[in-house]
């Protein structure tokens, strides 16, 4: 039987990985900064799994919770746009490089993100490449899958966008909505993960798993809710679009906690969006 580690378990997808693996049959070993929390303990799994404790940036607990692994999953990133988040993260990568190394462990398979290297691209997304490249760099097999935006209810990024697209009488169109994307759904991108543990050709490859259709970023909550809204462009000004946000009820929005001053008061929300009702 076949050990696993998992590090992020109490992320979105290794949450619903970890599962997953269990029903396939495979020894599960999780690897956690605070193994105790209650993110963790209110998994139905979590009886079934070893946690240890570990922090792969201060490069802590990582030769036990490697020894005797098969495979290692590296699901851990930051979406903090903090000053030397992508040092942070290049740290992270080269201590678990090493640490799979030195243990002799079979595979890393890592969740990165899409996008064509060369192109002009995010500090998020050239700093998930170069996760890559980090990991790959001591001598370990990986497996990279390159996903687009991932799509699934409780998933923090979508359920702020779905909640966008239900509360609002129009979208507002900044450039963060705008961007293009490649939607790919929750089940498919486990399928991926797991299916390649099984898959020994895969090792050793950069694989991209975007969905077959491009679209922009508001698109697929708006069309998987079945909505239909008028846009309203906010690309230079922020008190207006705070302000939309919290026409929404922005302040109980999952992930919009900091949104809250420099909006704009309802009398110009609604001189503004009276130009776009009946579009």
């Amino acid at each position: 039987m076949k050990t696993i580690l998992v590090t992020g378990p109490a992320g979105y997808i290794g949450g619903r990985l970890i599962p997953r693996l269990l029903a396939k049959g495979y020894t599960v070993r999780c690897l956690a900064r605070r193994p105790d929390a209650e993110s963790l303990a209110g998994h139905s799994w979590a009886g079934s799994v070893e946690i240890l404790k570990g922090d792969v940036y201060k490069n802590e607990g990582l030769e036990a919770a490697l020894a005797g692994t098969d495979a290692a999953y590296y699901l851990v990133h930051s979406m903090a746009d903090v000053p030397g988040f992508e040092k942070m993260e290049e740290v992270s990568a080269l201590n678990f490089a090493a640490a799979a190394a030195a243990a002799g462990c079979g595979r890393i398979i890592y969740l990165g993100g899409l996008g064509k290297d060369g192109d002009p691209l995010s500090r998020h997304l050239i700093s998930r490449h170069r996760v890559g490249e980090e990991l790959r760099s001591k001598g370990s097999p990986v497996t990279e899958f390159r996903a687009a935006i991932i799509v699934g209810s409780g998933s923090v990024s979508f359920e702020m966008i779905r909640y966008l697209v239900e509360r609002l009488p129009v979208i507002p169109t900044n450039r963060f909505l705008q961007a293009r994307c490649q939607p790919l759904a929750v089940r498919d991108a486990l399928s991926y993960l797991i299916s390649c543990l099984e898959k020994p050709e895969t090792a050793g490859r950069i694989i991209e798993i975007g969905g077959g259709y491009l679209s922009p970023l508001r698109g697929p909550a708006a069309h998987l809710r079945g909505h239909t809204r008028p846009e309203a462009p906010v690309y230079r000004s922020a008190p207006l679009e705070y302000g939309l946000w919290q026409h929404a009820g922005g302040a109980d929005n999952p992930g919009t906690e900091d949104i809250r001053a420099h909006a704009y008061g309802e009398s110009e929300l609604r001189s503004y969006l009276q130009q776009f009702r009946g579009r």
